[in-house]
């Protein structure tokens, strides 16, 4: 009985080090950026939001990952995506990894399972908006964490003077 005790003990502490390490974070996905206009497309499953989503009429999730992109606020999409990246910066465990013009490429981490999201922000110059997608990297369900994200994004940005 100790000893499967001891076992169940050992193996708690390295699935704790395991997930402390990051090994529940995924890769990066090489696929994402700005193509023909558009971004990645959302995911198939429910694990993602697209301002985009309305592009991709046959899609699966295609209601559940709609979501509005952000309005110009600062009178350009460069200065506007400039205070974008500011208040990403600003939001605990989210980090800039991309960051250009008319694009913003940023990863957010959970706290405790370290899962991590990617972010994307393009200024659309068509449409005038910064278009936006935010995807969990693993899983088939993300149970409104990337809407709340970015609904807290969008707070934060729209309260900037």
């Amino acid at each position: 009985m100790k000893t499967s005790l001891l076992v169940c003990l050992a193996l708690l502490v390295a699935a704790a080090v395991a997930i402390q390490a990051g090994i529940l974070g995924g890769s990066r996905p090489a696929d994402i950026g700005v193509g023909n206009g558009r971004l990645k497309p959302p995911s198939p499953t429910r694990n993602s939001v697209s301002s985009q989503a309305v592009l991709y009429p046959e899609h699966p999730q295609r209601a559940y990952a709609d979501i509005k992109p952000l309005p110009l606020r600062h009178g350009s999409g460069a200065a506007s995506l400039q205070a974008l990246a500011a208040v990403l910066a600003s939001m605990p465990d989210v980090t800039v990894v991309t960051q250009g013009p008319d694009y913003i490429h940023a990863e957010a981490k959970t706290r405790w399972l370290k899962f991590v999201d990617d972010l994307e922000f393009w200024f659309d110059p068509a449409r005038g908006v910064i278009e936006l997608r935010s995807a969990s990297r693993l899983g088939r369900e993300d149970f409104g964490v990337n809407r709340e994200r970015i609904e807290a994004i969008r707070a934060a940005y729209l309260a900037l003077p």
